[in-house]
């Protein structure tokens, strides 16, 4: 049987950094995000005995290794009570493993097409618990629009909801990619230095009270203060990475360009604030009617390679169209 999915990157308004449980990718706190309508993942999976081992192809290139995948495979052949191999094709619309939450739409489209060829029926948060044994930030690729991962303490208290339909509120999120380059420290890797940072403590010390005002901003739709809280949040989650022995330090000269120029358009009346995950590119919220604006002044940039504009957008769904 094969079935293909379709699934959005996010952004992650509070992150989270480092893990209660490696294994099951239990976070040290819970997160909130927003799915991205222009950072797609289309992956079609077919599980047959005709396979003798499990083919993987992304983006047009196979995969000769792929031990995390075959790993998640693993998970779905479990619960199904199988042991077919499976082939899998997989496409994403921006640039992978570049800190733009690839691994986040990929896992989500890749637990989704992969559930339903295996013959599964599972609810949304068991979808949601099974892609973030691929990848954390997966589980929030599954609900719609806004979301909260819960981060909880145990597989089946550690799950994504929506928190609202993407209607909810139109935020532009405009990324501008000012490299494709992978970026050289994974982020499972780069985690496990958490403890590492004199200020680990301190950040996660203040994590709820800060969800709870995230949650707060986006039910009034206050986009100023929530810019100011997103802005913040990257900024302290990256200094926590710097401080680390030894330091994670992702960002690049452009990176650092564009987060003062975003602080200088402000001072001229621009609403726009930036936020960064765990990699050298960067993400710019604003508002629909300086959508355009934002874009015209990132495109004039020399070293801004693409620019991606999204809106909030719906989860993980299957679709019809198959990759092979």
């Amino acid at each position: 049987m094969k079935a293909t999915a379709f699934a959005p990157s996010n952004i992650a308004f509070i992150k989270y950094w480092g893990k209660k449980d490696e294994a099951l990718r239990i976070p040290e706190n819970g997160s909130i995000s927003m799915n991205l309508s222009g950072m797609t993942t289309k992956t079609m999976v077919e599980f047959s005995s005709h396979y003798q081992a499990d083919e993987v192809v992304i983006d047009g290139k196979i995969i000769p290794q792929p031990d995390r995948i075959t790993a998640h495979l693993n998970r779905i052949r479990d619960m199904a009570g199988f042991r077919n191999r499976a082939k899998v094709v997989s496409g994403n619309s921006f640039p992978a493993g570049t800190g733009l939450s690839s691994s986040a739409s990929g896992f989500a489209a890749l637990t989704v097409a992969g559930a339903e060829a295996a013959g599964l029926r599972l609810s949304e948060k068991e979808l949601s618990m099974l892609a973030r044994q691929g990848s954390g930030s997966a589980c929030r690729s599954v609900p719609d629009g806004f979301t909260e991962w819960l981060g909880g303490d145990s597989d089946d208290t550690s799950y994504a909801v929506s928190l609202y339909p993407p209607e909810h509120w139109d935020i532009v999120d405009i990324v501008a990619v000012v490299t494709q380059d992978p970026k050289e420290i994974p982020t499972t890797e780069g985690m496990k230095g958490l403890r590492k940072s004199p200020f680990s403590g301190v950040r996660l010390s203040d994590m709820d009270r800060k969800i709870a005002f995230c949650k707060k901003l986006i039910k009034a739709r206050d986009f100023c203060q929530l810019g100011e809280l997103v802005e913040s949040e990257a900024l302290e989650m990256h200094a926590v990475m710097i401080t680390q022995i030894p330091a994670l330090l992702y960002w690049t000269t452009g990176t650092l360009r564009i987060m003062n120029l975003v602080q200088a358009w402000r001072r001229e009346g621009l609403p726009v604030y930036f936020t960064i995950n765990t990699g050298q590119n960067i993400h710019i919220l604003t508002l629909p009617e300086t959508e355009a604006e934002i874009g015209k002044r990132l495109h004039s940039l020399r070293y801004v390679r693409d620019v991606i504009s999204n809106h909030p957008t719906s989860g993980t769904r299957l679709v019809t169209g198959h990759l092979f």
